[in-house]
């Protein structure tokens, strides 16, 4: 075998038998040999990290699962297959390519936490995957991978928040998909429980919640929520040892990352490199550099950390390397601005994106995101009043007040990212010397095809009640459970 790719191979794998013989399936047959606790204990020695943003350490998950498990209830394995991020493509290029690894390590996952199911989340947009993940199901049903373990496809809703692990789970279980406080490894995908005892003040995540064990009022077991990424890394740290996947790397972040490199680059495209590459290099190899006669000038991973200034492009592309310079990894979905980019409208396209996919569970989330929106379209078109500049900081400031989820601290992220790097912008476009610009498309990519990414214009359309109504009706969509719609659009 190569060490070229690991996740994702050059070409599609047309069937399991082909798969099989470039390496697949050694990484069940190795697990069914050494055991449940052993693979936790090996996938924990690997330093494997959540792939879907966050980068929790994959072990230390799997091991609290299985200490958890339910004496009644069955634990369940869910594959987080509802990419959403703008700037992302990796996870559905993964799934086209080699789905039956990404099975293969849900597989191995529930054998190494006790779970009897797994479920394939994806969005029902996603026609292209579901047929291919659906396919392979029935695949490595006859080739005997599911003997004892049942698979289901679950098709859920476009909105960004499908994304977040708990929302995620509150979708399959037939809700919106709105966070809710409870942690997903504490309970499952059939009950939430929140009470005033789950709040953790002390805790660093937004819901003020940690890895809390289960209690005699919450007797749901847990749910293991893993991304496509993460769970494609697995087989092969199983079959080849913790010492193989660290090779490659950095020792705070060893293994390989799955990048998408789109915006103002010569081409778009995903593709595989090894943890610790410089994010220039990732800029040149995915994106073949800058377009003819333009400079860089900054470049933002997906919506959920701080743009990485010109500057900084010789900055390693691992968890500790862009921590260390205030971004984030995120999911690798870099998004390229040149020197033709006016960079308060994209701080404004991200605002909205955030503002419309906001829930309204937490009022300063919808409304104050709302607001910024507002202040930063006035900016951009150098419309908006010195006051307002004013009231942009209070409001980035409050946004996150109170917040069960990320969605909001993306807005400071981001946005305050933008007006403190690029101040001669904002302040160019308050005095007016600097003269109007188009809006600036922040949404999720349909499709990236012969190196051009086509993004998700309906995204345009989509109303803060997240409708597609020609006029929102002033309600957050936590008011309107039965009501909000996706809008009729095409398989893709």
């Amino acid at each position: 075998m190569t060490d070229e790719w690991r996740v994702l191979p050059p070409s599609p794998f047309a069937t399991l038998t082909a798969a099989v013989e470039a390496g697949g399936e050694r990484g069940l047959l190795e697990a069914a040999r050494i055991g449940p606790a052993a693979v936790v204990d090996l996938v924990a020695a690997s330093g494997l990290r959540g792939r879907g943003g966050a980068g929790f350490p994959t072990g230390r998950k799997w091991r609290t699962v299985a200490a958890n498990a339910s004496e009644d209830l069955p634990t369940t394995v869910v594959v987080n297959a509802a990419e959403g991020e703008p700037g992302s493509f990796k996870d559905r290029m993964i799934l086209r390519h080699d789905p039956y690894r990404v099975l293969e390590g849900a597989l191995i996952a529930a054998f190494a936490v006790g779970a009897p199911r797994v479920i394939v989340a994806l969005k029902g947009t996603f026609r292209t995957e579901i047929a291919r993940v659906r396919a392979a199901v029935q695949e490595v049903g006859r080739y005997g991978w599911t003997d004892d373990v049942e698979i289901d496809v679950f098709e859920g809703p476009t909105e960004y928040l499908y994304g977040e692990e708990t929302g995620l789970l509150e979708a399959i279980d037939g809700r919106a998909p709105f966070p809710r406080i409870a942690p997903p490894y504490r309970q499952g995908v059939d009950e939430v429980v929140e009470t005033a005892s789950d709040v953790d003040t002390e805790s660093k995540s937004p819901a003020h919640v940690e890895m809390a064990t289960p209690t005699h009022e919450t007797p749901a077991p847990p749910t293991l929520v893993d991304n496509v990424e993460t769970l494609a890394n697995v087989p092969r740290i199983v079959a080849d040892g913790a010492d193989w996947f660290r090779s490659v790397g950095t020792e705070q972040s060893p293994g390989t990352l799955v990048c998408t490199v789109t915006g103002r680059t010569r081409r778009h495209g995903v593709a595989e490199l090894p943890m610790g590459t410089p994010l220039r290099d990732v800029l040149e190899t995915i994106g073949g550099g800058p377009l003819d006669g333009h400079e860089i000038v900054a470049v933002m991973s997906g919506v959920a950390n701080a743009l990485v200034p010109a500057a900084r492009l010789d900055t390693p592309i691992s968890y500790e390397a862009m921590a260390a310079i205030g971004s984030g990894l995120g999911t690798g979905g870099y998004i390229v601005f040149d020197d033709t980019t006016d960079l308060v409208a994209v701080a404004h396209g991200v605002a909205r994106f955030l503002a419309v996919e906001s829930c309204g569970q937490c009022t300063p989330c919808k409304q104050d995101g709302l607001a910024i929106a507002a202040i930063l379209d006035k900016l951009r078109t150098s419309s908006a009043h010195p006051d307002e500049r004013r009231d942009l900081d209070a409001r980035l400031a409050n946004v996150a007040f109170g917040a069960r989820c990320n969605l909001a601290s993306q807005q400071q992220a981001v946005v305050g990212s933008v007006l403190a790097l690029f101040p001669d912008a904002v302040a160019g476009h308050l005095d007016g010397s600097i003269t109007a610009t188009g809006p600036e498309l922040i949404a999720p990519i349909v499709d990236i095809v012969d190196g051009v990414a086509r993004l998700d214009e309906h995204h345009q359309r989509k109303q803060p009640d997240w409708t597609f109504h020609e006029h929102d009706s002033g309600q957050s969509p936590a008011d309107r459970l039965d009501e909000h719609r996706s809008p009729e659009s095409e398989d893709y």
